[in-house]
């Protein structure tokens, strides 16, 4: 737990990369398993990850940035881009529960009360809703992204600053049926980005806690 600890003291929103050095496949492939693994209310995750590697691509990317990010689009080995799903309804869930079945070894109609549960959940909810509630569920997954990244000692940078909808339309997300939520960059720092050498500010734990 100290290495997880010194993982997070270690990381910091990268604000400038080295674009020569790029992420391992091996080092890749656990960041993805580690946002595959990550929480997803009733297990549901009512998102897809977009992972850009093609540098083409992510220069393509930096018309849809914002400020400082356009740099990060651009110099970053990865960009992880959390989409949520637009359409969310009884299709996913049946494709949930069918996943549920073929992993577990279980009878589908075992399933019917867990499945009637979440569709009633979902169709109690209007589109947008829904669309809120899927990027809330991204955003979990992006933790996980960050906090793997830190104990490989990969930077990484979560951003907002992006036009969502140029997004969607560069990477034909809509005919997915997709919305971008979040993006988190991914790769290592230059040895010129300042940012590094500064302290890490958070609230103070007497502060930021209120034990009941």
């Amino acid at each position: 737990m100290n290495d997880f600890i010194e993982s997070l003291n270690w990381r910091y929103a990268t604000k400038k990369y080295d674009a020569s050095k790029k992420i391992s496949a091996q080092d890749l492939e656990t960041l993805k398993e580690a946002v595959q693994l990550s929480v997803s209310s009733a297990g549901l995750q009512p998102y897809r990850v977009i992972v850009v590697e093609s540098d083409e691509v992510k220069n393509k990317l930096t018309e849809a940035a914002m400020g400082n990010n356009k740099n990060v689009f651009a110099d970053a080995s990865h960009l992880f881009i959390f989409a949520a799903e637009k359409n969310l309804g009884n299709a996913h869930v049946e494709d949930y529960m069918a996943n549920i079945s073929d992993t577990r070894n279980v009878d589908k109609e075992s399933l019917k009360d867990f499945e009637g549960m979440i569709k009633g959940s979902i169709n109690s909810r209007n589109d947008n809703e829904n669309e809120s509630w899927a990027a809330k569920q991204a955003y979990i997954a992006l933790s996980n992204l960050i906090n793997a990244a830190a104990v490989l000692k990969i930077d990484s940078t979560p951003m907002e600053g992006f036009e969502g909808k140029k997004i969607d339309e560069i990477l034909n997300l809509n005919e997915k049926g997709l919305t971008t939520s979040v993006i988190a960059a991914v790769g290592y720092r230059h040895s010129e980005d300042n940012f590094q050498n500064l302290k890490k500010v958070r609230k103070p734990k007497n502060e930021l806690f209120i034990t009941i």
